[in-house]
């Protein structure tokens, strides 16, 4: 045939082929490895010479290539793990010589590759990196004829936007930017499936939040939440509604955010990824909390009781103990709010995050403030500096605090004051660059 088929003649062929040649053809669709073997095999040879092809036979030799390729990608899956571990055992300088070996150069380890970088980059984001560099190395070893360029193009993308993920974790914004550019680059010469460019979109919407390009973020997004509900995936869907609360959060507006993360619980698939549900519905009680609305935050923090005992962890306990101190601070039981905001404390200590230890420091020392207890206001205010000053946290934020203990050096207790710097440090926890402006004019 040496024109186009018109509509009618591919709609009147895809109709006569029953399902099971559909799930070929659709599957010939997206793979490019397969399409490749199918031009070479000798049934579809003499179908180019026949006036009347037959495209029963044409169509088992396409299901049996479908099938031996996909049994081969099983056994490479199967094997992945094992090899590696092997990868894992040896220094870095090793690895790179180990993927020269033909073992090693599979779709299934390099799949793996890709997918651990993303596992580890939240831990261990120089770690993740290596292992997206590696898959890097990887992806140039593959057999194009075997696994089709614009795979090979689609995984270079996958392993690119990690490695940018991983940057901007380690706040390597310069290299996150160049990561995405060229994740983006090799997405081009892939195979333009949709749902590979939203994961994309996803992971690049995280780095615009953190440069602050919020209505970046928020375009990233949406079209990410498009292209996922197009194709029926609704807990990839969810999760971006997710991100899409946090930005609201971070631009200081969570109120924003809460249709959003309402919207994402009927979306996310608690059995696929739990801790996803669990952040849902902890930023959903916590975003009440900060609007006001105490006692919707109080419901919320009920139905998520269930899932904050099944995550035992330090991390997540002490944001719990955090957030319920918050509402019942604000239903006026100030006392268990004073002991939850204490245990939140000791435990984000004990963690070794300053960060949070200020704020919700600052939560105690507010309650301390309203209620005129200025020994105990003063004795926090002394035991923050010194512990913030050899932990890492940035300098403008260490001014603020350096501001509040001099200014209640004195006797008299400024409420104002203590609810200035806490306000600057949720404001500037996202944003150091924020300078902190000490006396007002």
């Amino acid at each position: 045939m040496k024109t186009h088929p018109s509509e009618e003649v591919l709609e009147d062929f895809i109709l006569s082929q029953d399902s099971g040649h559909q799930a070929v053809l659709q599957h010939l669709i997206w793979c490019p490895s397969c399409r490749s073997k199918l031009l070479f095999l000798p049934r579809l040879q003499e179908v180019g010479r026949s006036a009347a092809p037959d495209y029963d036979r044409v169509f088992e030799e396409a299901r049996r290539a479908v099938e031996s390729f996909e049994r081969a990608l099983k056994e490479e899956r199967g094997a992945a793990p094992g090899l590696y571990l092997e990868l894992r055992a040896q220094p870095p300088e090793w690895q790179v010589i180990l993927i020269a070996n033909p073992r090693f150069q599979t779709w299934g380890v390099a799949e793996l590759l890709v997918e651990r970088s993303l596992e580890v980059s939240p831990r261990d984001p120089a770690y993740g990196e290596k292992l997206g560099l590696l898959a890097l190395e990887l992806a140039n070893q593959l057999d194009a004829s075997r696994y089709g360029t614009e795979r090979i193009e689609d995984l270079r993308a996958q392993a690119w936007a990690h490695v940018g993920n991983a940057c901007r974790l380690h706040s390597d914004l310069q290299g996150a930017e160049e990561a995405f550019g060229r994740a983006f680059s090799h997405l081009e010469k892939g195979t333009q499936d949709a749902l590979e460019r939203a994961v994309l979109l996803d992971l690049e919407a995280s780095f615009r939040r953190d440069q602050r390009r919020f209505d970046d973020a928020f375009t990233l997004l949406r079209r990410a939440v498009e292209i996922f509900l197009d194709y029926g995936e609704r807990h990839r869907a969810g999760r971006s509604l997710v991100k899409m609360s946090i930005v609201h959060s971070q631009s200081g507006h969570p109120s924003e955010g809460i249709p959003l993360l309402r919207r994402a619980l009927d979306m996310i698939d608690p059995e696929q990824e739990p801790r996803l549900l669990l952040c849902a519905r902890h930023n959903l009680t916590d975003y009440l909390a900060q609007s006001g609305r105490f006692l919707e935050a109080q419901a919320a923090y009920r139905a998520a009781r269930p899932l904050y005992r099944s995550f035992p962890d330090a991390w997540t306990q002490n944001r719990r103990k955090w957030v319920k101190g918050k509402i019942v601070r604000g239903l006026g039981q100030l006392r268990q709010a004073e002991s939850l905001f204490l245990a939140a404390r000791e435990g984000f200590l004990a963690e070794g995050i300053p960060y949070d230890t200020a704020l919700v420091s600052l939560e105690i020392a507010l309650l301390y403030a309203e209620e005129g207890r200025t020994a105990e206001l003063k004795q926090l205010a002394v035991e923050m500096v010194p512990i913030f000053s050899s932990r890492h946290i940035h300098r403008e934020a260490l001014a603020a605090l350096s501001f509040l203990q001099q200014a209640l050096a004195g006797e008299a207790v400024a409420t104002e004051v203590v609810a200035r710097v806490a306000d600057y440090l949720k404001r500037a926890e996202h944003d150091p660059e924020l300078r902190f402006q000490g006396a007002e004019a």
